[in-house]
């Protein structure tokens, strides 16, 4: 009888994490670092135009690490993790 409430609770939390996405971060704050940093160069345009450049994750976060030493103060690397959870939620939603 445990094992059968076990596995239910297996299979119904599954769906609710790959709904949110299993990218660690936080969004909300991503959000706000966005905000205060990145569209002093850019605007979201970057992200949604036809020929945009960033292809996968590993690109993002390439490209945020390229971003990131152009700042005056660095983002920590939590700092990091939240702003690439918010672009890839936002606007690119890759795997």
């Amino acid at each position: 009888m445990h094992k059968t409430l076990g596995l239910v609770l297996i299979l119904t939390t599954v769906p609710a994490a790959a709904e949110t996405g299993l990218l660690p971060g936080d969004a909300a704050h991503g959000k706000k670092l966005h905000a205060a940093n990145c569209l002093a160069c850019h605007d979201a345009g970057v992200y949604t135009r036809k020929d945009r450049r960033i292809e996968s994750l590993a690109e993002l976060k390439e490209q945020l690490g390229v971003c990131n030493h152009q700042l005056p103060k660095s983002l920590s690397q939590d700092e990091v993790r939240d702003v690439v959870k918010y672009l890839n939620d936002t606007y690119y939603r890759f795997k």
